[in-house]
């Protein structure tokens, strides 16, 4: 019988829907119902395309005997952590802070008032390798709940003392400077491999996309080819590595090195953030240098988020799942989808094309993944084929692997990674000519407007829809602050003034809702959800942070705009890369980018002319594929037809010359010399490279 999951949005809460453990959403009523029962809440939070958490509940949450004794001694609540980042960030702080690691599925128990006492990630069903079986675990905390209450409560509230004093400040009014963007590239540059490609010591490897955005930018406003060189061979790395899905585009989620000295394998879900992130990051590569590589995988990533995430309604899906039914066993294993033999190769391919994908993407005999099966990659050392010749294998092989049992996918939209998804595809459809890209990135924009704006309720942006249905959570600062983004980079590219002002319409409740006194930002509004603590972290983690995103989109939008308030408030948030910036740099690379931006201007550029002009159009693809960091770009007439006020700010009041579409460049609304030429506007809005 369904349990009360049943009536959630959530495609990770539906999953567990039918799971013998009486599971409440977090909601109220189930803290109350713990408060009447005298239990501890069990608190479990995970997402769809998570491989252990698919573990754990198999294991252990549809075990008739664990789920008997989790309903007896506790209540037990169940949270998608991509609907409830705000939950999952404040008790993942705690996890990592007490016991120095975190991950998901995220495990906590805790008191009816929310204070947490007792940490973990997955529990195996066993004792194994000097781990406590979940059993195990859920009778010790039975035990200190009965015998020792006094012991937990002091434990707890000491806990959520601790939380509670961890609010940040904005790291100072000084604004990042020459000094402290050096410096971070220095650490950067310590912590590079350049043997490798890859930042870090350690087997697992994620990829770093907003580090290796501002080394773009920085190498843009610098000329630093330290900055370049350690772009272009992070790109590479995690492009000729199993990361990329070098048959279907896209990546997955991160790579680790099983066996010593073995080959990279991944872990196989696949985020609509990392694939928005890489899409845009290379096509920023191929913007900086001309790389044919990083334009190829650019496109590749963008049609993998349109062929296999966009939703009927327009929007994107949050996710595919690592897992797939393998027709061998039946059974849902990882990496059933991606991985093969040279004889499924040559079945496919022919003997010839076989053994030539093999030797050209590494497939052995002996596997480099599981069972004897290899997961396809471009070793440096490989045979090199003809593109023509690529091509063609990669088609025929991504047409017999669609017959394959594919992944689950996860089909809530959640607002923050669609509007990272509008700015990579809006930009990729103009740098490319690729006029769908941008029909895709605006029908998302649409949906957001449509499906996630509620001017009644405060108002608001939601966090998540599904089926064009709107969810019951709340927006977070990263989903204002990438929403905003997406629009403004729309705005640009496709010349309609409604998207700048419905990035101002979310800048301005930046402002309002999430913004302390002293300039820092919180993650959640003013009047959202009392938790335990207001969580409030300027780092990065997979995707950038909801305080430099949002910090990113206040200066933007103050650049179309002109609006001081606004820019004074990203200068105000900026002060904490000053401060992380030059300690770890890897944490806060979307910040650093922004600071990149700040200090380039960002230059404003006025494209005035009629759109459909050709010549207009070859000022706007030459402004729109300027390196200087941060840029903004208007184009249209410096009137409407009806004779009222430009669609852009930065239109308003400016003159063609001699009767010519005309460009002007500016810092701060103060302008070079117009120009009707594109070589000469491609000066003017390049950066400082030697």
């Amino acid at each position: 019988m369904p349990n009360r999951l049943a009536h959630a949005t959530s495609p990770y809460l539906l999953q567990h829907a039918d799971n013998p453990v009486d599971w409440w959403p977090w909601e109220p009523a189930a803290f109350e119902e713990a408060r009447r029962r005298n239990v501890p809440v069990f608190l479990s939070v995970g997402y769809s395309a998570c491989h252990w958490c698919h573990v754990m509940a198999h294991e252990s949450f549809e075990d008739e005997l664990t789920a008997a004794y989790m309903n007896e001694h506790f209540v037990n609540i169940k949270v998608d952590r991509e609907e409830r980042p705000d939950v999952d960030a404040v008790y993942m702080e705690a996890v990592q802070a007490t016991t120095g690691q975190g991950g998901w599925p995220m495990s906590v128990f805790m008191t009816a008032e929310g204070e947490p006492f007792y940490f973990g990630t997955y529990f195996p069903p066993e004792p194994r390798h000097g781990m406590a079986s979940f059993t195990q675990v859920l009778e010790g905390v039975r035990t200190a709940w009965v015998g020792r209450r006094e012991e937990v409560a002091e434990v707890a509230q000491k806990i959520t003392r601790d939380l509670a004093g961890r609010a940040l400040g904005a790291g100072g009014s000084a604004l990042p400077t020459d000094d402290s963007q050096s410096s971070a590239l220095l650490q950067l540059s310590r912590d590079y491999e350049p043997a490798t490609g890859w930042f870090g010591g350690g087997d697992t490897k994620f990829p770093p996309s907003m580090v290796v955005e501002f080394l773009l930018r920085h190498h843009a406003r610098t000329g630093s080819e330290g900055a370049r060189e350690m772009a272009e061979g992070t790109c590479e790395a995690m492009v000729r590595s199993s990361l990329f899905d070098q048959v279907g585009g896209g990546f997955h989620r991160y790579v680790l090195r099983a066996k010593p000295h073995g080959p990279l394998v991944p872990h196989f879900e696949k985020m609509l953030y990392d694939n928005a992130l890489l899409c845009r990051v290379y096509a920023h590569l191929w913007r900086s240098t001309g790389s044919e590589l990083a334009r190829r995988v650019a496109l590749e990533t963008a049609d993998f988020m349109v062929r296999e995430l966009r939703t009927r309604e327009g929007g994107f899906a949050s996710a595919l799942d690592a897992d797939s039914e393998d027709p061998l066993t039946g059974k849902h294993v990882e990496g059933a989808y991606y991985a093969w033999t040279p004889a499924q190769l040559r079945e496919v391919l022919g003997e010839e094309d076989g053994d030539a994908a093999a030797s050209c993407f590494g497939v052995t005999e002996e596997g480099t993944f599981e069972h004897g099966t290899s997961v396809l990659q471009l070793p440096q050392d490989g045979p090199t084929l003809d593109a023509a010749k690529v091509d063609d294998i990669k088609a025929r092989l991504l047409a017999a692997r669609s017959g394959r049992p594919a992944p689950g996918r996860d089909d809530k939209v959640v607002a923050a990674w669609n509007g990272l998804a509008i700015a990579a595809l809006a930009e990729c459809g103009a740098y490319f000519e690729r006029p769908d890209l941008v029909e895709r990135a605006t029908e998302a924009a649409d949906l957001l407007v449509r499906v996630h704006f509620d001017a009644t309720a405060g108002p608001r942006l939601a966090r998540t829809s599904k089926d064009g249905n709107v969810g019951p959570n709340a927006g977070v600062l990263e989903d204002y602050g990438d929403v905003a983004e997406g629009f403004l980079a729309l705005a640009s590219v496709t010349g309609e003034g409604v998207w700048l002002e419905f990035a101002g319409f979310l800048v301005d409740l930046v402002l309002d809702r999430f913004t302390a006194e002293d300039g820092s930002l919180y993650d959640t509004a003013h009047d959202a959800e009392k938790l335990i603590r207001r969580p409030q972290d300027p780092t990065d983690t997979a995707a950038p942070s909801g305080w430099t995103a949002a910090a990113g989109a206040l200066l933007s939008y103050a650049a179309q705009s002109g609006s001081r308030a606004h820019r004074t408030a990203a200068e105000r948030a900026l002060g904490v890369v000053q401060a992380l910036g030059p300690r770890v740099p890897r944490f806060i690379g979307h910040g650093l980018a922004v600071a990149e931006a700040l200090m380039d201007g960002p230059r404003e550029v006025a494209v005035l002319g009629h759109p459909e002009d050709p010549a207009t159009a070859a000022l706007h693809r030459t402004a729109l594929l300027g390196t200087a960091p941060g840029a903004v770009v208007a184009v249209g007439l410096p009137r409407a037809a009806d004779g009222g006020a430009a669609e852009f700010p930065l239109l308003a009041d400016r003159a063609l010359k001699d009767d010519l579409p005309t460009a002007y460049v500016c810092r701060h609304f103060v302008c070079a010399r117009p120009t009707t030429e594109p070589a000469e506007l491609a000066e003017q809005v390049a950066g400082a490279r030697p």
